[in-house]
């Protein structure tokens, strides 16, 4: 540990994380579960207490125009290194994922601040709003501004309440036209670094609280429509069936194989299937269902995907069955930068933890920042690897000793070698 971080109180940290948490965590639409999304009066309300938390921890407060919250704590350069994750949620949500990151940037800057400890670099804690894309058809708008990629024609996304997303913004207090100013220049920023929960059972299986994430996996979506022949269940034999749902059951049962082939490296899964005329006695005409494909490969990825098209393809053939198969996403892997991977497993080395390193299956803001800087992320345990549930938890120990990792971190972060 170094000399600066020996008066680091993980359990304090720890206790402070939690009531954070649980003061953001009562902030929602809707009176009985967790639903904060992004641009509306609730997003404000986490907004300006963040905001609150900021200004406590002595870091100057500015706000973009869509809505991410910026905290700045100044050093020697006005190089900055960038920690932050978001505030939104899904709907029916658990109160750590996003929220956790940060509240732990918040509190490790806090720390350095009252500390007094020169740093030869600037800190900014960034609480962006739209990870989850759980209001308009996209996600990462806030990141994607931030990171000076943001597409001005996600202006006209209408949501499911009506509402455009530049109406949005200015129902929210903010104007489009600012949207541009929000991003950083490239040769300001050295680094952006992610503090998150696990989302996942390793960290758990491996009675480890600190993880070093290696990538963000690539993902590809498709929509997959069987059309078959509705017809009576009694008087159609079996051998002039055309059954749109056995022909998609069969495929989803090859993706899941396919996938289990590679050991850990893909995972693939059905998450959405719609049938009709969806009656008991009626044999299914059509049926339409996702597929979620992801792994930190790339090839690997579009391999898999394009042995789903043929035996999909096949299927159809055999069964005499129409297929249709759209692509609806394909979001390319993200990998993290090995210095800021190896500055995250020397912090977690130094407080007394091995951080396995591992692959991130979910998608993060990360995704977006890498088009502005390197980027990096530490995971931390949660119990079950739940998450996206109300029974999302991470201990406040556990959430103590990331935030301490961070704090090491950063005391040990050579800007340096990101300036080059």
């Amino acid at each position: 540990m170094t000399a600066a971080a020996n008066s680091i109180d993980i359990d304090d940290l720890g206790a402070r994380a939690e009531t954070m948490i649980e003061a953001l965590g009562v902030i929602s639409e809707e009176p009985t579960r967790l639903v904060r999304r992004f641009l509306t009066p609730e997003h404000r309300r986490a907004a300006d207490l963040v905001a609150a938390w900021m200004r406590e921890a002595k870091l100057d407060v500015g706000e973009d125009a869509l809505g991410t919250v910026r905290g700045h704590l100044a050093g020697a350069s006005p190089k900055r290194l960038l920690i932050g994750s978001h505030i939104d949620t899904v709907v029916d949500a658990g109160r750590y994922d996003g929220i956790f990151g940060v509240v732990a940037g918040i509190l490790a800057a806090r720390h350095i601040a009252r500390s007094g400890i020169p740093l030869p670099f600037s800190i900014d804690v960034l609480a962006f709003g739209d990870e989850e894309g759980s209001r308009f058809p996209a996600t990462l708008a806030s990141s994607a501004a931030v990171a000076g990629i943001f597409d001005p024609a996600r202006c006209a996304q209408v949501a499911a309440d009506g509402a455009t997303f530049g109406d949005a913004i200015r129902a929210y207090g903010n104007n489009p036209d600012d949207i541009a100013a929000a991003a950083y220049r490239r040769d300001n920023v050295a680094a952006y670094v992610e503090v998150h929960i696990e989302q996942g059972p390793v960290l758990e299986a491996d009675n480890q609280p600190l993880g070093v994430v290696t990538a963000i996996a690539g993902q590809t979506y498709f929509t997959v429509e069987f059309s078959g022949e509705a017809g009576h269940a009694g008087t159609v034999p079996m051998r002039l069936r055309r059954d749109a749902l056995a022909g998609a059951s069969e495929a989803i049962l090859f993706a899941e194989r396919v996938a289990r082939e590679y050991r850990g490296e893909v995972v693939a899964t059905v998450g959405r299937l719609v049938l009709t005329p969806n009656a008991a006695n009626v044999i299914p005409g059509n049926v339409t269902f996702t597929l979620d494909l992801r792994t930190t490969s790339d090839q690997t990825r579009r391999d898999v995907a394009e042995r789903f098209r043929n035996e999909a393809r096949a299927i159809a053939e055999r069964r005499h069955l129409g297929l249709a198969i759209t692509q609806t996403r394909d979001t390319p892997t993200t990998p993290c930068d090995i210095r800021l991977q190896d500055g995250f497993a020397a912090a977690a080395s130094a407080l007394g933890y091995k951080a396995p390193r591992l692959p991130s299956g979910a998608g993060h803001d990360g995704q977006a920042m890498s088009k502005l800087c390197p980027v990096g992320m530490l995971f931390v345990r949660c119990r079950g690897g739940v998450s996206h549930n109300p029974a999302e938890y991470a201990s406040p120990r556990d959430m103590g000793i990331a935030v301490a990792a961070l704090i090491e971190f950063i005391l040990r972060f050579d800007v340096g070698a990101f300036s080059r």
